[in-house]
Protein backbone atom coordinates (compact mmCIF):
# COMPACT_ATOMS: atom_id res chain seq x y z
CA UNK A 1 0.00 0.00 0.00
CA UNK A 2 2.76 2.24 0.83
CA UNK A 3 4.33 1.74 -2.53
CA UNK A 4 0.85 2.48 -4.67
CA UNK A 5 0.61 5.59 -2.71
CA UNK A 6 3.25 7.66 -4.33
CA UNK A 7 2.02 6.62 -7.97
CA UNK A 8 -1.82 7.43 -6.74
CA UNK A 9 -0.72 10.77 -5.70
CA UNK A 10 1.53 11.18 -9.02
CA UNK A 11 -1.78 10.15 -11.60
CA UNK A 12 -4.08 12.40 -9.70
CA UNK A 13 -1.98 15.02 -9.95
CA UNK A 14 -1.44 14.79 -13.88
CA UNK A 15 -5.24 14.61 -14.30
CA UNK A 16 -5.19 18.25 -12.59
CA UNK A 17 -2.88 19.98 -14.66
CA UNK A 18 -4.80 18.52 -17.41
CA UNK A 19 -8.41 19.95 -16.41
CA UNK A 20 -6.75 22.87 -15.86
CA UNK A 21 -4.71 23.15 -18.93
CA UNK A 22 -7.94 22.42 -21.05
CA UNK A 23 -10.24 24.46 -19.39
CA UNK A 24 -7.28 27.69 -19.62
CA UNK A 25 -7.08 26.65 -23.64
CA UNK A 26 -10.64 26.72 -23.80
CA UNK A 27 -11.00 29.93 -22.04
CA UNK A 28 -8.68 31.31 -24.68
CA UNK A 29 -9.92 29.80 -27.83
CA UNK A 30 -11.30 32.39 -30.06
CA UNK A 31 -15.23 32.34 -30.67
CA UNK A 32 -15.85 31.32 -34.35
CA UNK A 33 -17.61 34.42 -36.43
CA UNK A 34 -21.19 33.58 -37.46
CA UNK A 35 -22.70 34.20 -40.87
CA UNK A 36 -25.52 34.61 -42.34
CA UNK A 37 -26.42 31.33 -44.71
CA UNK A 38 -27.63 31.86 -47.96
CA UNK A 39 -29.70 29.11 -49.57
CA UNK A 40 -30.10 29.37 -53.61
CA UNK A 41 -32.57 29.95 -55.36
CA UNK A 42 -34.54 27.25 -57.77
CA UNK A 43 -33.17 26.79 -60.73
CA UNK A 44 -34.69 27.76 -63.68
CA UNK A 45 -34.00 27.74 -67.62
CA UNK A 46 -35.26 31.16 -69.25
CA UNK A 47 -34.82 32.34 -72.82
CA UNK A 48 -34.76 35.42 -74.51
CA UNK A 49 -37.93 37.44 -75.36
CA UNK A 50 -37.33 38.81 -79.07
CA UNK A 51 -39.01 41.37 -81.04
CA UNK A 52 -40.43 39.62 -84.22
CA UNK A 53 -43.08 39.94 -86.39
CA UNK A 54 -45.87 37.68 -86.94
CA UNK A 55 -46.67 36.03 -90.20
CA UNK A 56 -49.93 34.17 -89.72
CA UNK A 57 -49.79 30.99 -91.33
CA UNK A 58 -53.05 28.43 -91.78
CA UNK A 59 -52.39 24.96 -92.18
CA UNK A 60 -54.93 22.84 -94.66
CA UNK A 61 -55.29 19.83 -96.58
CA UNK A 62 -56.96 18.99 -99.73
CA UNK A 63 -57.28 17.08 -103.02
CA UNK A 64 -55.96 18.45 -106.52
CA UNK A 65 -58.48 18.45 -109.09
CA UNK A 66 -57.81 20.51 -112.82
CA UNK A 67 -59.64 23.61 -113.15
CA UNK A 68 -60.40 22.19 -116.59
CA UNK A 69 -61.64 18.77 -117.35
CA UNK A 70 -64.40 17.53 -119.60
CA UNK A 71 -65.91 14.66 -121.19
CA UNK A 72 -64.72 14.03 -125.09
CA UNK A 73 -68.57 13.60 -127.12
CA UNK A 74 -69.50 13.06 -130.68
CA UNK A 75 -72.31 15.91 -131.84
CA UNK A 76 -72.87 13.19 -134.68
CA UNK A 77 -73.40 9.85 -135.38
CA UNK A 78 -71.01 7.62 -136.38
CA UNK A 79 -68.14 4.69 -136.97
CA UNK A 80 -64.98 5.96 -135.71
CA UNK A 81 -62.16 5.62 -138.51
CA UNK A 82 -59.49 6.77 -136.64
CA UNK A 83 -57.71 7.48 -133.19
CA UNK A 84 -54.62 9.76 -132.05
CA UNK A 85 -52.30 7.63 -130.92
CA UNK A 86 -52.18 10.27 -128.12
CA UNK A 87 -55.55 9.72 -127.12
CA UNK A 88 -54.53 7.01 -124.45
CA UNK A 89 -54.76 7.08 -120.47
CA UNK A 90 -51.61 9.28 -119.65
CA UNK A 91 -51.53 10.90 -123.39
CA UNK A 92 -50.31 14.47 -123.74
CA UNK A 93 -52.74 16.56 -126.14
CA UNK A 94 -52.26 19.40 -127.54
CA UNK A 95 -55.32 22.11 -128.48
CA UNK A 96 -56.82 21.84 -131.43
CA UNK A 97 -55.35 18.21 -132.02
CA UNK A 98 -57.68 15.90 -133.98
CA UNK A 99 -58.53 13.18 -130.74
CA UNK A 100 -60.99 10.88 -133.03
CA UNK A 101 -62.21 10.79 -136.61
CA UNK A 102 -65.54 9.47 -137.57
CA UNK A 103 -66.47 8.10 -141.21
CA UNK A 104 -67.27 11.24 -143.09
CA UNK A 105 -68.25 10.33 -146.74
CA UNK A 106 -72.16 10.37 -145.45
CA UNK A 107 -71.36 13.81 -144.62
CA UNK A 108 -69.05 14.39 -147.85
CA UNK A 109 -72.33 13.47 -149.55
CA UNK A 110 -74.59 15.54 -147.55
CA UNK A 111 -72.64 18.35 -148.31
CA UNK A 112 -72.97 17.84 -152.38
CA UNK A 113 -76.60 17.73 -152.20
CA UNK A 114 -76.72 20.78 -150.26
CA UNK A 115 -74.67 22.56 -152.35
CA UNK A 116 -76.66 21.35 -155.42
CA UNK A 117 -79.81 22.46 -153.58
CA UNK A 118 -77.84 26.20 -153.39
CA UNK A 119 -77.70 25.80 -157.33
CA UNK A 120 -80.71 25.56 -157.80
CA UNK A 121 -82.31 28.15 -155.69
CA UNK A 122 -79.87 30.46 -157.13
CA UNK A 123 -81.28 29.64 -160.94
CA UNK A 124 -84.97 29.89 -159.66
CA UNK A 125 -84.28 33.21 -157.93
CA UNK A 126 -82.14 34.46 -161.35
CA UNK A 127 -85.41 33.58 -163.07
CA UNK A 128 -87.88 35.06 -160.92
CA UNK A 129 -85.58 38.29 -160.67
CA UNK A 130 -86.40 38.13 -164.82
CA UNK A 131 -89.70 37.89 -164.78
CA UNK A 132 -90.23 40.26 -162.09
CA UNK A 133 -88.53 42.79 -164.49
CA UNK A 134 -90.24 42.48 -166.57
CA UNK A 135 -93.77 42.46 -165.22
CA UNK A 136 -92.60 45.87 -163.86
CA UNK A 137 -91.77 47.11 -167.96
CA UNK A 138 -95.37 45.60 -169.39
CA UNK A 139 -96.99 47.68 -166.36
CA UNK A 140 -95.17 50.95 -167.48
CA UNK A 141 -96.26 50.39 -171.05
CA UNK A 142 -99.62 49.85 -170.27
CA UNK A 143 -99.90 53.01 -168.45
CA UNK A 144 -100.77 51.36 -165.30
CA UNK A 145 -99.44 52.96 -162.20
CA UNK A 146 -101.30 51.27 -159.54
CA UNK A 147 -101.07 47.18 -159.54
CA UNK A 148 -101.10 44.70 -157.23
CA UNK A 149 -97.66 43.12 -155.50
CA UNK A 150 -98.85 39.81 -157.39
CA UNK A 151 -98.71 41.30 -160.65
CA UNK A 152 -95.39 43.45 -159.84
CA UNK A 153 -94.42 38.82 -159.08
CA UNK A 154 -92.88 40.57 -155.60
CA UNK A 155 -94.40 37.42 -153.64
CA UNK A 156 -92.69 35.11 -156.33
CA UNK A 157 -89.40 36.58 -155.62
CA UNK A 158 -89.58 36.36 -152.03
CA UNK A 159 -89.99 33.31 -152.37
CA UNK A 160 -87.27 32.66 -154.02
CA UNK A 161 -85.15 34.59 -151.70
CA UNK A 162 -85.84 32.60 -148.82
CA UNK A 163 -85.53 29.71 -151.17
CA UNK A 164 -82.26 30.53 -151.62
CA UNK A 165 -81.59 30.85 -147.75
CA UNK A 166 -82.65 27.74 -146.59
CA UNK A 167 -80.53 26.32 -149.38
CA UNK A 168 -77.51 28.17 -148.40
CA UNK A 169 -78.15 27.53 -144.16
CA UNK A 170 -78.77 23.54 -145.17
CA UNK A 171 -75.39 23.78 -146.92
CA UNK A 172 -74.06 25.38 -143.61
CA UNK A 173 -75.54 22.43 -142.11
CA UNK A 174 -73.92 19.55 -144.22
CA UNK A 175 -70.44 21.18 -144.16
CA UNK A 176 -70.52 21.90 -139.60
CA UNK A 177 -71.97 18.50 -139.84
CA UNK A 178 -68.93 17.51 -141.86
CA UNK A 179 -66.85 19.05 -139.55
CA UNK A 180 -67.70 17.32 -136.53
CA UNK A 181 -66.51 13.70 -138.31
CA UNK A 182 -63.27 15.76 -136.70
CA UNK A 183 -63.29 15.29 -133.08
CA UNK A 184 -60.93 17.70 -131.97
CA UNK A 185 -59.45 18.57 -128.49
CA UNK A 186 -60.37 22.25 -126.79
CA UNK A 187 -57.18 22.88 -124.68
CA UNK A 188 -53.51 21.67 -124.33
CA UNK A 189 -53.68 18.56 -121.68
CA UNK A 190 -53.66 15.34 -120.65
CA UNK A 191 -55.97 11.93 -121.06
CA UNK A 192 -57.57 10.35 -118.15
CA UNK A 193 -59.27 7.43 -119.82
CA UNK A 194 -60.31 7.02 -123.19
CA UNK A 195 -64.18 4.78 -123.60
CA UNK A 196 -63.95 3.95 -127.74
CA UNK A 197 -61.57 2.73 -130.12
CA UNK A 198 -61.38 2.20 -134.22
CA UNK A 199 -64.41 0.46 -135.76
CA UNK A 200 -66.64 1.57 -132.90
CA UNK A 201 -70.04 2.90 -133.98
CA UNK A 202 -71.10 6.43 -131.82
CA UNK A 203 -74.19 8.17 -131.25
CA UNK A 204 -74.59 11.99 -130.32
CA UNK A 205 -73.67 12.41 -126.91
CA UNK A 206 -71.98 9.47 -126.13
CA UNK A 207 -68.87 9.80 -123.94
CA UNK A 208 -65.58 9.28 -125.63
CA UNK A 209 -63.43 9.93 -122.85
CA UNK A 210 -62.25 12.20 -120.18
CA UNK A 211 -59.50 15.33 -120.45
CA UNK A 212 -58.20 17.97 -118.07
CA UNK A 213 -56.21 20.76 -119.03
CA UNK A 214 -52.70 21.27 -117.58
CA UNK A 215 -51.94 24.67 -117.02
CA UNK A 216 -54.06 24.77 -113.91
CA UNK A 217 -54.87 22.85 -111.20
CA UNK A 218 -55.99 23.80 -108.19
CA UNK A 219 -57.10 22.86 -104.22
CA UNK A 220 -60.21 22.83 -102.31
CA UNK A 221 -58.82 24.19 -98.56
CA UNK A 222 -61.31 24.03 -96.37
CA UNK A 223 -61.02 26.33 -93.04
CA UNK A 224 -62.43 28.03 -89.52
CA UNK A 225 -63.82 31.60 -90.44
CA UNK A 226 -60.95 32.36 -87.56
CA UNK A 227 -58.57 31.07 -89.97
CA UNK A 228 -59.91 32.87 -93.10
CA UNK A 229 -59.35 35.86 -90.69
CA UNK A 230 -55.61 35.44 -90.31
CA UNK A 231 -55.25 35.33 -93.78
CA UNK A 232 -56.65 38.62 -94.68
CA UNK A 233 -59.43 37.65 -96.98
CA UNK A 234 -63.24 38.22 -96.86
CA UNK A 235 -66.06 36.08 -97.49
CA UNK A 236 -66.12 35.29 -101.62
CA UNK A 237 -62.52 36.94 -102.64
CA UNK A 238 -61.39 36.87 -105.75
CA UNK A 239 -57.95 37.91 -106.69
CA UNK A 240 -57.08 40.83 -109.41
CA UNK A 241 -53.79 41.82 -110.72
CA UNK A 242 -53.78 44.79 -107.79
CA UNK A 243 -55.39 42.26 -104.84
CA UNK A 244 -53.23 39.07 -105.41
CA UNK A 245 -54.37 35.96 -103.20
CA UNK A 246 -51.95 34.98 -100.32
CA UNK A 247 -49.15 32.72 -100.80
CA UNK A 248 -49.78 28.77 -100.74
CA UNK A 249 -47.03 26.44 -99.91
CA UNK A 250 -48.04 22.76 -101.26
CA UNK A 251 -46.60 19.72 -100.03
CA UNK A 252 -47.13 16.07 -100.52
CA UNK A 253 -45.30 12.64 -101.08
CA UNK A 254 -44.24 11.80 -104.85
CA UNK A 255 -42.37 8.46 -105.51
CA UNK A 256 -41.96 8.39 -101.50
CA UNK A 257 -39.98 11.76 -101.86
CA UNK A 258 -42.06 14.59 -99.99
CA UNK A 259 -42.29 17.87 -102.77
CA UNK A 260 -43.13 21.10 -102.54
CA UNK A 261 -45.10 23.00 -105.05
CA UNK A 262 -45.37 27.29 -104.73
CA UNK A 263 -49.09 28.55 -105.54
CA UNK A 264 -51.31 30.94 -104.50
CA UNK A 265 -55.08 31.54 -103.44
CA UNK A 266 -57.36 32.64 -106.29
CA UNK A 267 -60.88 32.85 -104.73
CA UNK A 268 -62.94 31.61 -101.86
CA UNK A 269 -66.53 29.95 -101.57
CA UNK A 270 -69.47 32.48 -101.29
CA UNK A 271 -70.85 30.95 -99.09
CA UNK A 272 -70.45 28.79 -95.35
CA UNK A 273 -70.99 24.73 -95.64
CA UNK A 274 -74.11 24.27 -94.02
CA UNK A 275 -72.59 20.62 -93.19
CA UNK A 276 -69.15 21.65 -91.68
CA UNK A 277 -69.06 25.24 -91.08
CA UNK A 278 -66.14 25.65 -92.50
CA UNK A 279 -65.28 27.87 -95.47
CA UNK A 280 -63.41 26.65 -98.89
CA UNK A 281 -60.66 28.53 -100.33
CA UNK A 282 -59.33 27.77 -103.48
CA UNK A 283 -55.74 27.93 -104.71
CA UNK A 284 -54.30 27.66 -107.92
CA UNK A 285 -51.04 26.08 -109.27
CA UNK A 286 -49.81 27.30 -112.95
CA UNK A 287 -48.23 24.96 -115.23
CA UNK A 288 -47.80 22.09 -112.51
CA UNK A 289 -46.45 19.27 -115.28
CA UNK A 290 -44.39 22.41 -116.92
CA UNK A 291 -42.42 24.93 -114.59
CA UNK A 292 -44.44 23.97 -111.60
CA UNK A 293 -43.01 21.17 -110.62
CA UNK A 294 -40.69 20.48 -108.12
CA UNK A 295 -37.39 19.11 -109.79
CA UNK A 296 -39.76 17.22 -112.51
CA UNK A 297 -42.53 16.02 -110.15
CA UNK A 298 -45.97 17.24 -111.35
CA UNK A 299 -48.86 18.17 -108.41
CA UNK A 300 -50.96 15.78 -110.52
CA UNK A 301 -54.82 15.92 -110.23
CA UNK A 302 -56.03 13.00 -107.41
CA UNK A 303 -52.85 14.09 -105.45
CA UNK A 304 -53.82 14.38 -101.64
CA UNK A 305 -51.63 17.33 -100.32
CA UNK A 306 -51.13 19.85 -97.53
CA UNK A 307 -51.08 23.48 -97.64
CA UNK A 308 -49.58 26.18 -95.79
CA UNK A 309 -50.91 29.53 -96.35
CA UNK A 310 -49.29 32.79 -95.35
CA UNK A 311 -51.62 34.73 -93.93
CA UNK A 312 -51.67 38.76 -92.74
CA UNK A 313 -48.25 40.56 -90.81
CA UNK A 314 -48.47 41.79 -87.38
CA UNK A 315 -45.47 44.54 -86.62
CA UNK A 316 -43.85 45.69 -83.43
CA UNK A 317 -44.78 42.58 -81.59
CA UNK A 318 -42.48 40.41 -78.88
CA UNK A 319 -42.01 36.96 -78.92
CA UNK A 320 -41.22 34.11 -76.14
CA UNK A 321 -41.15 30.35 -75.79
CA UNK A 322 -44.96 29.37 -75.20
CA UNK A 323 -44.32 27.29 -72.15
CA UNK A 324 -43.15 30.95 -70.64
CA UNK A 325 -46.79 31.72 -71.04
CA UNK A 326 -48.99 31.00 -68.03
CA UNK A 327 -52.74 31.07 -67.63
CA UNK A 328 -53.09 31.54 -70.50
CA UNK A 329 -51.91 35.44 -70.19
CA UNK A 330 -49.03 35.80 -67.18
CA UNK A 331 -45.29 36.05 -68.30
CA UNK A 332 -42.51 34.75 -65.95
CA UNK A 333 -39.30 36.75 -66.40
CA UNK A 334 -36.56 36.40 -64.14
CA UNK A 335 -34.88 39.52 -62.52
CA UNK A 336 -30.98 38.55 -63.10
CA UNK A 337 -30.00 41.79 -60.66
CA UNK A 338 -32.25 40.71 -57.84
CA UNK A 339 -32.04 36.80 -58.41
CA UNK A 340 -36.16 36.88 -58.10
CA UNK A 341 -39.06 36.27 -60.29
CA UNK A 342 -41.42 38.81 -62.10
CA UNK A 343 -44.98 37.90 -63.62
CA UNK A 344 -46.71 40.18 -65.40
CA UNK A 345 -49.62 40.49 -67.59
CA UNK A 346 -49.21 40.39 -71.23
CA UNK A 347 -51.62 40.37 -74.19
CA UNK A 348 -51.26 37.27 -76.17
CA UNK A 349 -51.76 37.95 -80.03
CA UNK A 350 -50.89 34.32 -81.35
CA UNK A 351 -49.67 31.25 -79.69
CA UNK A 352 -48.28 28.09 -82.01
CA UNK A 353 -45.59 25.17 -81.20
CA UNK A 354 -42.75 28.02 -82.76
CA UNK A 355 -43.92 30.14 -79.90
CA UNK A 356 -46.02 32.80 -78.14
CA UNK A 357 -46.00 36.71 -80.00
CA UNK A 358 -47.93 39.53 -77.48
CA UNK A 359 -47.32 42.98 -76.80
CA UNK A 360 -46.69 44.16 -73.71
CA UNK A 361 -45.89 47.86 -72.42
CA UNK A 362 -43.49 46.64 -69.59
CA UNK A 363 -41.50 44.12 -70.87
CA UNK A 364 -38.99 44.45 -73.89
CA UNK A 365 -36.49 42.45 -76.15
CA UNK A 366 -34.10 40.61 -74.38
CA UNK A 367 -35.61 39.80 -71.15
CA UNK A 368 -34.88 36.17 -69.64
CA UNK A 369 -38.84 34.61 -70.14
CA UNK A 370 -38.42 31.93 -67.60
CA UNK A 371 -39.84 28.24 -69.90
CA UNK A 372 -39.42 25.32 -66.23
CA UNK A 373 -42.33 24.57 -64.88
CA UNK A 374 -42.75 26.04 -61.08
CA UNK A 375 -44.92 25.48 -58.94
CA UNK A 376 -46.87 27.85 -56.23
CA UNK A 377 -45.19 30.77 -58.27
CA UNK A 378 -45.35 33.91 -56.65
CA UNK A 379 -43.89 37.47 -57.86
CA UNK A 380 -40.60 38.24 -56.08
CA UNK A 381 -39.64 34.33 -55.58
CA UNK A 382 -35.68 33.70 -55.12
CA UNK A 383 -34.50 31.91 -58.02
CA UNK A 384 -31.33 30.82 -60.11
CA UNK A 385 -31.22 31.90 -63.52
CA UNK A 386 -29.47 29.43 -66.08
CA UNK A 387 -29.42 30.28 -70.15
CA UNK A 388 -28.53 27.49 -72.53
CA UNK A 389 -26.24 29.13 -74.47
CA UNK A 390 -25.84 28.80 -78.58
CA UNK A 391 -22.71 25.95 -77.88
CA UNK A 392 -24.82 24.13 -75.89
CA UNK A 393 -22.94 25.45 -72.37
CA UNK A 394 -25.65 26.57 -69.34
CA UNK A 395 -24.97 30.39 -68.11
CA UNK A 396 -25.61 31.09 -64.66
CA UNK A 397 -26.56 34.70 -64.04
CA UNK A 398 -25.71 35.60 -60.61
CA UNK A 399 -27.38 38.10 -58.35
CA UNK A 400 -24.95 41.21 -58.05
CA UNK A 401 -21.99 39.10 -59.46
CA UNK A 402 -19.18 40.65 -61.32
CA UNK A 403 -19.15 38.10 -64.15
CA UNK A 404 -17.97 34.76 -61.49
CA UNK A 405 -19.70 31.72 -62.13
CA UNK A 406 -20.59 30.05 -59.07
CA UNK A 407 -23.42 27.67 -59.32
CA UNK A 408 -21.77 24.53 -59.91
CA UNK A 409 -23.60 22.10 -62.64
CA UNK A 410 -23.90 19.33 -59.88
CA UNK A 411 -25.32 21.91 -57.34
CA UNK A 412 -28.30 22.60 -59.92
CA UNK A 413 -28.51 19.17 -61.09
CA UNK A 414 -26.69 19.18 -64.83
CA UNK A 415 -23.73 17.08 -64.26
CA UNK A 416 -21.35 16.51 -66.89
CA UNK A 417 -22.86 20.60 -68.66
CA UNK A 418 -19.98 23.33 -68.62
CA UNK A 419 -21.85 26.47 -66.16
CA UNK A 420 -20.80 29.99 -67.14
CA UNK A 421 -21.65 33.19 -64.99
CA UNK A 422 -22.83 36.57 -66.33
Amino acid sequence: MRRLLPLIVTVVMLIGVGAASFTTLQALKPKPKQADEVLPGLAVFVERVQREDLVFTVKAQGEVRPQREISVASQISGRIADVSPDFIDGGFIREGQVLVRLESADYELGVVRAQAGVASAEQRLAREQAEADVAREDLINLGITESSPLARREPQLAEAQAALKSAEAQLADAELALARTAIRSPFTGRVRDKAVDIGQFVSPGQALGRIFATDVVEVVLPVADAELGRLGLPLAFAQTETSPGPEVMFSGMVGGVERQWTGRVSRTAAAVSTRTRLINVIAELDDPFGEGADDGAPMAPGLFVQASLQGARETGLLKAPRAAIRSGNELYVGDPAMGELRIYKVDVVHSDPNGAWFSSAEIDAGALAIVSPIQAAFDGMSITLLERLEDGTIYSHEPGSDGDATLAASQAGFSGAEVKGQ
